[in-house]
């Protein structure tokens, strides 16, 4: 029993942020909850995503906004999945496209994907755009990934063109971060990155795809609720807990 006690609660260092403008709904202020922790593990890992917890690096947060509850967690049943005839057609058009899944690694082909996808998402999306740094780069996708982080690489014409970092957990696949080639779109590599995690969620018997957080209103997660059916989750209860996950069509 001490023993689980300890995975469920690392040593980590708790704070909070100022609040800051919101990248999600405008005219809104966000607060970040964090906590920094160096040595984790899937069980902790898993008992606070599974509480709408997201994870980048060693870093684990959570939104804690005033006056606002708009970001709710969203999970993929994989078990009852309904495949849509465009997902269809994007795993046919990757029958090609090569797939390795190692420990998240830091390359200068990663580091030059990654700033090529988010200049063409501000030319795009109007995201800001500011080139990443070997160092950032590290801290937030290789850092902190100790034996339950991957990363899914996309290698087509003997390139990388796609990079997928993801959390294994006990009950499912955290999905962390996505980017690619967008000189490869034909490829719809977006919807193919997460037909990928079901069908590994299925080989390792797994329940869930966990989506991170759906807001309503945000353009940039328009295209979650096409993935069903789903689970909704209101807040971020305490590990000692349950959390309610809700059944939930966000297309009707």
């Amino acid at each position: 029993m001490n023993k689980e006690n300890n995975k469920l609660n690392p040593l980590s260092t708790d704070f909070s942020t100022l609040d800051y403008e919101c990248s999600y709904l405008p005219d809104k202020k966000v607060r970040m909850r964090y906590k920094y922790v160096e040595d984790s593990n899937k069980t902790f890992v898993t008992a606070v995503i599974n509480r709408g917890w997201r994870r980048f690096g060693n870093y684990y947060f959570h939104p804690t906004c005033n006056g606002c509850n708009g970001c709710k967690s969203l999970r993929i049943d994989v078990n009852n999945y309904q495949y849509t005839k465009s997902q269809k057609k994007s795993i046919k058009r990757n029958i090609d496209t090569e797939i390795i899944i190692q420990k998240p690694s830091l390359t200068q082909a990663h580091i030059d994907l990654y700033n090529k996808y988010h200049k063409y998402k501000q030319g795009k999306d109007s995201w800001l755009f500011k080139e990443i740094t070997n160092r950032d780069y590290k801290d937030n996708f290789v850092n902190g990934s100790n034996d339950f982080g991957k990363e899914v690489l996309y290698i087509k014409d003997g390139k990388l063109i796609g990079v997928d970092l993801i959390d294994i957990l006990d009950d499912g696949i955290s999905s962390i971060y996505f980017f690619y080639d967008p000189d490869y779109n034909r490829l719809s590599l977006g919807i193919y990155s997460l037909m990928y995690q079901i069908k590994l969620a299925n080989t390792l018997d797994l329940d869930w795809i966990y989506l991170g957080y759906w807001v309503d209103g945000c353009k940039a997660f328009a295209y979650k609720p096409s993935f069903q059916p789903q689970e909704i989750l209101d807040g971020f209860p305490p590990i000692d807990e349950v959390s309610d996950w809700q059944s939930v069509d966000l297309r009707i």
